[in-house]
């Protein structure tokens, strides 16, 4: 090969590769310009309880899963992040970071990596971590199921244990009429190597979207004895998915149309 032709080969890679980083610096403004839109606007979204996260120091913030394509995780960070001008850190599947810009703007909000701790490091540190039990199953419920919890994992109880961080129960109404799951679609989910495809809508419908918070609960202090510690975390679980399924039955319970 020539020392020009190499020359422009790699005169080449720098100009793509600063071509791929601005656009997607680019998608990620209009990304979050879109998720401001969103909110204020298409979703007309209201947050009830934000005096329930503790202005300074560690929690767990565990909410419902809903809509077909897990957009309340996005709008979640936006609104609490904004709203308390404190990043939220949400473990996210790997999936997300392979999404071309979301993954990338996901990661720059705060999002990490699923791992064991469940961001264990991120609440030793004073911060808030966000989580969502039903993980894909909550996504997966078919329209006439919708907002019925599916088990939470407890891992995020564990956490809350060994760190001494107390739990926030959210409940998230309207994502499962903005994007309802139709049904499957098998092919497109192994041609994208997907965990499943949902039949929804393109673009999601306008819903009216509420966010409602409820009152922290604290965690016992941290048993001695690997059994108690079990059973304690086990507890919390329970709790917290009973405190999450009671506002989201009431909240749904009170409303006259998803679209008011």
């Amino acid at each position: 090969m020539s020392e020009s032709l190499t020359d422009f080969l790699e005169a080449a890679a720098v100009e793509f590769r600063v071509f791929r980083r601005l656009f997607g610096e680019a998608g990620e403004i209009a990304w979050d310009r879109t998720l401001d839109w969103l909110v204020d606007e298409y979703f007309r979204l209201d947050v009830l309880g934000l005096e329930n996260v503790p202005a300074r120091g560690p929690a767990v913030l565990v909410a419902n899963h809903s809509g077909a394509w897990g957009l309340d995780a996005f709008v979640l960070m936006k609104v609490l992040t904004r709203s308390l001008r404190r990043p939220l850190h949400i473990p996210a599947a790997p999936l997300t970071f392979r999404v071309p810009v979301l993954g990338s703007y996901a990661r720059k909000k705060g999002a990490f990596p699923i791992d064991p701790t469940l961001g264990l490091e991120h609440l030793n540190a004073g911060e808030l971590v966000g989580v969502f039990p039903e993980g894909i199953a909550g996504l997966e419920k078919p329209l006439h199921e919708r907002y019925r919890l599916r088990p939470f994992s407890p891992g995020f109880a564990v956490t809350s244990v060994r760190s001494g961080a107390p739990v926030v129960p959210v409940a998230i109404v309207g994502a499962e009429e903005a994007y309802p799951k139709l049904g499957e679609i098998p092919a497109l989910a192994r041609l994208f190597d997907l965990p499943y495809f949902p039949l929804t809508p393109a673009f999601p419908l306008p819903a009216k979207w509420l966010i409602t918070i409820g009152e922290p609960i604290e965690p016992p202090a941290r048993p001695s004895s690997l059994a108690e510690r079990s059973a304690a975390a086990r507890s919390l679980c329970a709790e917290a998915q009973a405190a999450v399924q009671g506002m989201l039955d009431h909240e749904v319970g009170r409303r006259e149309t998803p679209f008011w």
